[in-house]
């Protein structure tokens, strides 16, 4: 795990100096800590990299590095499960050290860039160049766990594990606000791939490969995309069991390569504690770690601990009061290099930080609610579905019989809605449209980027087409949202986090298994809570859900209302052309317990950590 910069210039002498780009490069120094490299290629290309040393602890993993044969030099971010089964592969055999970054140099020279990105599994953000068609190539994992941003403005492209790296470009570091961008960020909290805020800035998106020729010319390729029709055939829930139960205990066995010390996350919800488990089967030992809070709605620590007691786990828990918390606001909130608007952001960092007090890799059960329909969203689209196909008057009348009747047990206002894809995408957004209107006016008719299609699906009355779609959208919207929150917290404590159920195996097996065996009257998750219930049954299972989180309505109203008002009334925030005013309006009707504006607040506030 590691943090880098690259910079490539069309024209010789483009390029920054090199205190300049190394200064760059200190951005991402915690995603790094152990050592520093630095590459210079030809006099239009330059590599830094800082190392977070897991694999091969000596000199031989340290990045930058070449191929044997001297075409391809490569800086990569990340975790290859599957290295040493690929090296068997190779006829290359003369290796120096153990390290996935000297496999994946090896498989580049023997099998081209193309093939070796479609073989890896793992996650990962890897720059390339190819020194004989002098071409740059960036690829990201196929699930979007490693980040991957970069800049280009038609003559020099920079590529950095860190947002803020590019726009701490002299290229790039006072581009005007993307007008579009902003909009979907105020709407779905967070800034997806490929968009960056600012103009001529990027992300790579989940799965795709960019390759920069030496023209200028720029060609994409998505070598993998999650599907939207799966082509499942297990349709019995005891088969479907004992297939993802076996599935995960391969991912999990795969994901436990390391030469540091290893643990995971545990709280006291049905993933972590699956990965949990199959960690103990296959390895035996494990320190888990948990926060506790002193709010009985949120708190998971009692759970996780019978969790963790049942497999008789090292476990540790830090335990927090709100105001212990808040301690640690200004650190976490100094982990947000891009927009990105969710304040569980909060305890991720504090458990990473408990973490890696005794580790310096962990697994997390992230990806589970994506792939297993857990999510009170899938429910709440996919119960209108026999309705959804009437007449907008018809629709509108049974909802308000529905509602006169049983209080909208049985149907929602999404079937007020002309199609599910826009009330699917309405259910991601905190931030109500007459808010939005009065802080951001000039917003109001500006369309969204032509580009975002995370939700753009047909209207469907079948339900395995439904479900498809919405697994598909949740996949690349609130996952990835999910993943940026984890990255930004654990790697701002140095720490590397893994995710069993994203490795593509375990996503792949997930596709066979017929969605109804998962969702259906309400029910979320049933293949993977009978999994745990096989696991263990000792521990009954969760009859409310929980999740932990903070108090941050009434700290807004409290604690942090100072702190708030500063950053979003005395900041200058004109250039993204809110409405002193109405944001002054939203927090009062917050603080004087009008409305709860948590969220949109806390949306505003996350772009004044922007550096």
């Amino acid at each position: 795990m590691c943090g880098f910069v690259t910079e490539y210039s069309l024209e010789k002498d483009g390029l920054l100096p090199r205190a300049q780009f190394m200064e760059l490069l200190a951005k991402s120094h915690e995603r790094g800590p152990d050592t520093v490299g630095y590459l210079m290629e030809d006099g239009t290309l330059q590599f830094g990299f800082n190392r977070l040393a897991i694999l091969d602890l000596s000199e031989a993993g340290q990045q930058p590095m070449k191929s044997f044969d001297g075409r391809y030099t490569m800086v990569f971010n990340g975790e290859i499960y599957n290295h040493l089964e690929l090296r068997k592969q190779l006829d290359f055999k003369n290796f120096k050290g153990h390290s996935d970054s000297e496999t994946i140099t090896a498989c580049l020279a023997e099998w081209g860039i193309h093939d070796t990105i479609n073989r890896l599994n793992g996650m990962f953000a890897i720059v390339i160049y190819d020194a004989l068609r002098k071409e740059l190539s960036m690829a990201r994992d196929f699930a979007g766990i490693k980040p991957l941003f970069y800049g280009w403005d038609g003559r020099v492209l920079v590529c950095a594990s860190q947002y803020d790296q590019i726009t701490g470009h002299p290229n790039y570091r006072n581009m005007p606000v993307q007008p579009e961008v902003l909009k979907l960020y105020l709407e779905q909290h967070h800034m997806p791939a490929p968009f960056g805020l600012y103009e001529q800035t990027h992300q790579v998106l989940p799965g795709e490969l960019i390759t920069l020729q030496a023209s200028g010319n720029k060609l994409h390729k998505r070598y993998w995309e999650l599907p939207k029709k799966a082509a499942y055939d297990i349709t019995d829930k005891a088969e479907a069991v004992r297939h993802i139960e076996e599935a995960l205990d391969i991912s999990v066995r795969e994901q436990l390569l390391s030469d540091v010390p290893l643990g995971a996350f545990l709280s006291g919800g049905v993933d972590s504690s699956l990965v949990c488990a199959s960690v103990k089967k296959v390895h035996h030992d494990c320190n888990t770690f948990t926060i506790g809070s002193d709010s009985k709605k949120h708190d998971e620590a009692a759970r996780a601990a019978q969790f963790a007691k049942a497999l008789d786990l090292k476990h540790e828990i830090w335990h927090l009061t709100a105001k212990d918390m808040l301690d640690h606001w200004d650190e976490a909130m100094g982990s947000l290099h891009e927009p990105l608007a969710d304040f569980s952001i909060l305890p991720t960092y504090l458990v990473s930080k408990l973490a890696r007090k005794s580790v310096t890799v962990a697994m997390s059960g992230d990806g589970g609610d994506e792939l297993f329909f857990g999510y009170e969203r899938f429910w709440s689209v996919g119960k209108n579905i026999k309705f959804h196909q009437y007449p907008s008057l018809l629709r509108k009348a049974l909802y308000g019989f529905d509602k006169y009747t049983t209080g909208n047990k049985r149907l929602n206002s999404v079937l007020l809605t002309a199609r599910q894809n826009t009330a699917h995408q309405g259910l991601h957004s905190r931030f109500r449209k007459e808010w939005l209107q009065a802080v951001a006016p000039d917003l109001t008719k500006v369309a969204l980027p032509a580009t975002y299609r995370v939700f753009d699906y047909e209207h469907s009355n079948n339900i395995h087409e439904l479900l498809g779609n919405m697994r598909h959208a949740e996949f690349y919207g609130m996952m990835q949202k999910t993943l940026r929150k984890v990255d930004l917290a654990s790697m701002r404590n140095s720490l590397e986090v893994r995710v069993p159920m994203l490795n593509k195996q375990f996503i792949e097996a997930s596709l066979r298994v017929d969605p109804l065996l998962s969702y259906g009257g309400g029910a979320s998750k049933v293949v993977l809570k009978e999994v745990l219930k096989k696991r263990i049954p000792s521990v009954a299972e969760e009859t409310v859900k929980k999740g932990f989180s903070i108090p941050l309505t009434s700290w807004l109203r409290e604690d942090l209302k100072t702190e708030f008002r500063e950053r979003l009334l005395d900041a200058d925030m004109s250039k993204f052309g809110f409405e002193r005013k109405a944001v002054a309006s939203m927090m009062e009707a917050h603080s004087h317990r009008k409305q709860d504006l948590k969220w949109p607040l806390f949306t505003l506030y996350a772009l004044t950590q922007l550096r």
